[in-house]
């Protein structure tokens, strides 16, 4: 027994660990925040783990200015901080002896020689190229790289070519021009099967879960229809505000920013058809599929069914919280949506006429991401007189994936008792309880996946294409009227709009 769980019925025999192959791993923006945070405490992480090989080395670029020692010590002292438990001197002294720095500036030929001839100091062959850099530089970053032969490669001592991939970070583009724009720029250095649009999204176990708890399971998949579910709830909320990113804020918004990706790959993932197959783009294959189905906006179903909100001032465990307008380098006439709920229909078979409400936003009471299930009533309310109105609900399936991943499910059951009495429970798997927690930024399993030649779980272009397709109405319709934007109090689920998009429905918001 562990924690009251018989281990055979909760961990089954596991395939060995194997490591990825020998490789570099170069990131541009290496004194950056998402390094420190996430980047180096990913490989940290997947060294512990016995994924990452003992062959490998990090090659950070920077500019001409940094002092190598200083710039080495302050990334380990800063990562440290984001591990538990910190850095050991065993991991610190092998990471040092594993990363090199590469100085200069991004637009000169010569840094990329630099890089290239480090490449072949280290003689791995095997690559690949981290853009943790603003989006304007991943097009001439590619072009650079291109441009240095560093876009392909072979593995030293035999005539094997070496995979040479590179990842970039989201946004993947403003619109659809400028998406297509940015797949044209890296598919000029770069072929597609190379091209890692990573989502951080989806390196949480729960939402890789999704599709295990859809397909192997065969009491799920037979009810997962219209015949069945009344509706589909997403819900990504965040409880901090734009965190001294009010510049970058100004030009993308929520809608940009979370529903184009985040949301929608969520969405895919819940809607999707089985794959025939779990070759990576068998799967790609189903998720594109959904989004290409989803029913366009016209203007009048903007104005009908996107509500976009920004907070204003209000409490946030006791303390006082600015308004979005107050926040630095924001504009105080400032018109971007800091919250977006929206109703789409999804036009296939499987899905037609549910709903599906999505809902993002910052300065939300609480940080929880989760997907809800919602069923539909049975056709003959018996137990209508014997449980409480609050309690006559339909069963909801609500999958977790932040914080506390794992998946619960509503019913109703008799209190025990000698009155029939009829109350609502629930049933919860956590993986913590089952699995054991595991230390983990989300990065893990996608820097894995992208050094084992896995795309699974990243964008493909046509994907990235068709989301912008699905939201450029939604932003032109706003152009149209800037001022439309509705404000809710920070430390709300809100504005009133978005509840009275859902009781206009005759259904409610699920309070996480």
């Amino acid at each position: 027994m562990k924690d009251g769980h018989p281990i055979e019925e909760t961990v089954g025999e596991r395939p060995p660990v194997v490591a990825a192959p020998p490789c570099v791993m170069v990131v541009f923006g290496a004194g950056g925040d998402l390094t420190r945070r996430k980047l180096v405490p990913a490989l940290i992480n997947l060294r512990r783990g016995g994924l990452l090989p003992d062959r490998f080395a990090m090659v950070a670029m920077s500019r001409s200015e940094v002092e190598e020692m200083g710039f080495r010590a302050k990334l380990l002292d800063d990562a440290s901080g984001f591990l538990d438990p910190t850095l050991s001197p065993e991991e610190r002294g092998w990471f040092d002896t594993h990363l090199s720095l590469v100085r200069g500036s991004l637009d000169d030929p010569d840094t990329y020689a630099q890089l290239k001839a480090e490449l072949d100091r280290i003689g791995f062959g095997h690559a690949l190229f981290y853009l943790a850099v603003p989006p304007s530089l991943f097009g001439p970053i590619a072009k650079g790289l291109g441009a240095a032969g560093l876009n392909q490669g072979t593995v030293p001592g035999s005539n094997e070519p070496a995979w040479r991939r590179i990842v970039v970070e989201k946004p993947f583009g403003r619109d659809v021009a400028t998406a297509k724009a940015l797949n044209q720029e890296l598919a000029s250095a770069f072929s597609e099967p190379q091209i890692y649009r990573i989502d951080h999204y989806l390196g949480k176990e729960t939402v890789q879960n999704l599709m295990v708890f859809r397909f192997a399971n065969g009491i799920f998949e037979p009810v997962w229809n219209r015949r069945y579910i009344d509706h589909v709830q997403i819900t990504v909320a965040e409880s901090v505000g734009v965190e001294g990113r009010g510049g970058y804020y100004e030009t993308a918004g929520a809608l940009r920013d979370m529903v184009q990706n985040h949301l929608f790959q969520l969405l895919a993932l819940t809607a999707m058809e089985p794959p025939n197959s779990f070759e990576p783009d068998r799967v790609r294959d189903e998720r594109v599929k959904v989004l290409r189905a989803i029913r366009p906006f016209s203007a009048e179903a903007v104005a009908r069914d996107v509500v976009r909100g920004q907070y204003v001032a209000g409490e946030v465990d006791g303390a006082p919280a600015v308004g979005y307008r107050d926040e630095p380098t924001v504009d105080r006439r400032s018109a971007t949506e800091t919250y977006v709920a929206l109703k789409l229909l999804i036009d296939n078979w499987r899905w037609a006429d549910v709903p599906f409400y999505l809902r993002t936003g910052k300065r939300l009471p609480r940080r929880v991401s989760e997907i809800a299930i919602r069923f539909k009533s049975p056709p003959l309310l018996l137990f209508r007189d014997v449980a409480c109105a609050e309690q006559v609900v339909p069963n909801t399936l609500i999958v977790r994936i932040q914080p506390d991943e794992g998946i619960a499910l509503r019913f109703l059951a008799k209190v025990p008792g000698p009155d029939l009495s009829v109350g609502l429970v629930r049933m919860e798997f956590k993986y913590a309880d089952y699995f054991g927690a595991k230390p983990s930024t989300g990065y893990e399993t996608l820097l894995y996946d992208v050094m084992t030649g896995d795309p699974s779980l990243f964008h493909r272009a046509d994907m990235v294409e068709t989301g912008w397709d699905v939201v450029e109405p939604i932003l032109e319709a706003w152009t149209q009227s800037p001022d439309g934007v509705d404000i809710y109090r920070a430390s709300s689920w809100g504005p009133a709009s978005a509840q009275a998009l859902m009781t206009r429905d005759g259904r409610e918001w699920r309070t996480p």
